[in-house]
């Protein structure tokens, strides 16, 4: 039995937003702009990499590895709704119609997010090194001035915080699991390597964040402290990066959300996202 359009409204309508009304009248016009830029570029990376790796779903190395990934995967689009709620409260907007309703070439997730999933060893590779970033990032945000944003920071940071062990045991297991293993791996960390930084691209209400409390350090700083512990990781396990086996450009988050042209992985991943969205215009999900 299909539900009318009225009886999907009241559905979606009576449940139970994860972010509870919030104040914003303290906030002035510069720092709700900046802070709406944050939300949406941090929701915009947990989707991304949520859908990325739902794609393993069903295919993973082993039984228990599909649950484990599937569960990271189903984390992440979690936290992403969170973050669109929160940013649709601020800007009076739909969480479902920001996550779902925009142009391809209008989402800010960043490029190291780019990159469609491949091989077991690039998905692990690219989980490791964003899930590194990302918890340097929540670490700046857990005492922010506004206390919404802290509140929903220290639920995420609290799951994150077991996906980077997963994330590492892993890194280890392929860095020690035999000469394929570790040379997947170490194809996909020079790949990505020149976008492990892009995380951290500034954002441009940044200053009035800042001087807001809301973030906890400049983002450069935060770049700079995600490479200093990542690379001091890998040459624990032999893998030398910063400056070393990597062609090309060193990691830089210059142009790192940068959406004028979709990457052609995006595209597809999008097509993918929204398609349901997309089938019939204008319904209430």
């Amino acid at each position: 039995m299909t539900a009318t359009p009225a009886e999907r409204r009241v559905t979606r309508a009576s449940a139970v937003p994860d972010v509870p009304a919030f104040d914003t009248a303290g906030l002035d016009a510069p720092v709700r702009e900046a802070l709406a830029e944050l939300l949406l570029t941090m929701a915009d990376d947990e989707f991304v990499l949520g859908f990325w790796d739902s794609e393993w779903t069903g295919i993973a190395p082993m039984l228990e590895e599909d649950v484990a990934f599937s569960s990271l995967a189903q984390d992440e689009l979690g936290h992403a709704r969170v973050l669109y709620e929160m940013l649709a409260q601020l800007t009076g907007g739909d969480a479902d119609a920001i996550a779902f309703g925009r142009p391809v070439d209008g989402y800010r997730h960043c490029r190291l997010l780019d990159h469609p999933r491949t091989d077991w060893a690039f998905s692990v590779a690219r989980r490791w090194l964003y899930d590194t970033a990302d918890a340097v990032r929540l670490g700046a945000l857990r005492r922010s001035s506004f206390a919404p944003l802290a509140e929903v920071v220290a639920k995420i940071r609290r799951e994150e915080t077991y996906h980077l062990m997963h994330m590492d045991v892993w890194l280890r297991r392929l860095a020690g699991g035999g000469e394929e293993p570790r040379r997947r791996l170490e194809d996909a960390l020079a790949k990505l390597w020149p976008d492990a930084l892009s995380p951290f691209a500034p954002l441009a209400g940044e200053h009035a964040l800042l001087e807001a409390g809301i973030l906890g350090q400049p983002m450069a700083e935060l770049a700079e402290r995600h490479l200093a512990q990542a690379t001091a990781t890998l040459a624990g396990l032999g893998i030398a990066l910063a400056g070393g086996r990597v062609t090309g450009s060193p990691p830089s988050t210059v142009d790192g959300r940068d959406r004028a042209v979709p990457a052609e992985s995006f595209r597809w991943l999008w097509n993918e996202f929204t398609m349901v969205h997309r089938s019939e215009e204008g319904a209430t999900w």
